[in-house]
């Protein structure tokens, strides 16, 4: 069934071995990237180690069992658990967001309601604070705009893990299906009669961006030389001393003629590609989260909602996945767990289903 699962056992065995050898770990950067993909690849080998010797004991059992009958208990029990081997390993084998393990800049916005709503954000802000809190992030409020009444018309909050983390539990893997509209429903502060409004803030949540490293393959290089052309020396206007280096796949282009030698020029070229190219990624890096923030909330509306506070029943409802609970007050407390936790359950379901 998990035949495939053989060539990451076999790439988890050569991992090992790469990162038992000292002169690995002088090259830090890719120590860290070994190291990240070894912790990726060790719980899937060990519960495929463990789902292979349950085969190899209900087989034990059953052999048993034709000449003691007190061993049938023991294959159902068995059996019991290789079921509960197979759905983990299938889950395992989900593939994995690439920016699970990632920080976020988490941004609350005010919308419809007013007052309100910039009162709502505020609580939401708390919420996410307390909840980072419980489970050992540090966070830091980046920018915030006040409200007249109290809460914010917009915060926006850094959100980090601390030390080695789990993988798949870092902190976008978590609060990344916080994005989209939380409707709010209860009685305003700013209400004299009692009755109840409605209201909504918008969550976006975006992984923090990282410095992009460029590597660049040879055989995307075009290199030509020519004549340098300017006022004079030995070498200018006499040799083919100028480079220009063209990158196929973006066309981005960088030349150089001001060292004295082909060599130099190439090196000094170089650099000035690699920042050109470091831009451009970092650039469409931006768009991307650009992409997905507009993805998350298109307009604070109520009419988007994801997720409904009501007040009044003490009920909080997230509507993507039908996940419903009667302790909204725990939750603003902080205690978010639950509601995250359904909404990583449905996520993973749905990509097990498609895998």
């Amino acid at each position: 069934m998990f035949e495939a699962v053989d060539e990451l056992v076999a790439e988890h065995a050569d991992l090992e071995k790469k990162l038992a050898d000292p002169s690995v770990h002088a090259d830090q950067a890719n120590a860290r990237k070994l190291n990240k993909r070894y912790a990726e690849l060790t719980p899937i080998v060990a519960t495929y180690r463990s789902w292979k010797q349950n085969g190899d004991d209900i087989e034990t059992a059953r052999e048993f069992a034709a000449d003691d009958p007190d061993f049938a208990a023991e294959v159902k029990e068995l059996e019991k658990q290789r079921e509960e081997l197979t759905d983990k390993l299938r889950l395992l084998l989900v593939p994995r967001d690439p920016s699970d393990d990632k920080d976020v800049i988490l941004e609350i916005k005010a919308g419809a309601g007013g007052d309100e709503s910039a009162l709502f954000a505020g609580d939401l802000l708390r919420m996410y604070l307390r909840y980072a809190e419980r489970v050992g992030w540090k966070t830091e409020i980046i920018d915030a705009t006040e409200s007249e009444l109290g809460g914010y018309k917009d915060v926006q909050v850094a959100v980090k893990a601390r030390g080695q983390i789990e993988p798949g539990q870092g902190v976008w893997a978590r609060l990344k299906y916080e994005g989209g509209v939380h409707r709010v429903q209860r009685v305003p502060a700013t209400e004299s009669q009692g009755r109840i409004h409605t209201s909504a803030a918008g969550v976006l949540v975006t992984p923090e961006a990282e410095e992009v490293d460029v590597e660049i393959n040879p055989n995307d290089l075009r290199i030509d030389v020519y004549r340098s052309s300017g006022p004079g020396g030995q070498s200018v206007n006499t040799t083919d001393s100028a480079v220009r280096i063209t990158h196929l796949p973006t066309g981005v282009v960088a030349s150089c003629q001001n060292e004295k030698s082909q060599l130099q020029n190439k090196e000094q070229a170089l650099r000035i590609l690699r920042s050109r190219l470091l831009a451009a990624a970092q650039e469409e890096a931006e768009r991307e989260a650009a992409d997905a923030r507009r993805s998350q909330v298109r307009t604070v509306d109520r009419s988007e909602k994801i997720r409904t506070y009501n007040f009044p029943e003490n009920r909080i409802s997230d509507h993507r996945v039908g996940f419903k609970a009667y302790n909204l007050d725990q939750v603003l407390d902080g205690e978010l767990a639950a509601v995250i936790q359904a909404c990583v359950d449905a996520d993973s379901a749905a990509k097990l289903a498609a895998a």
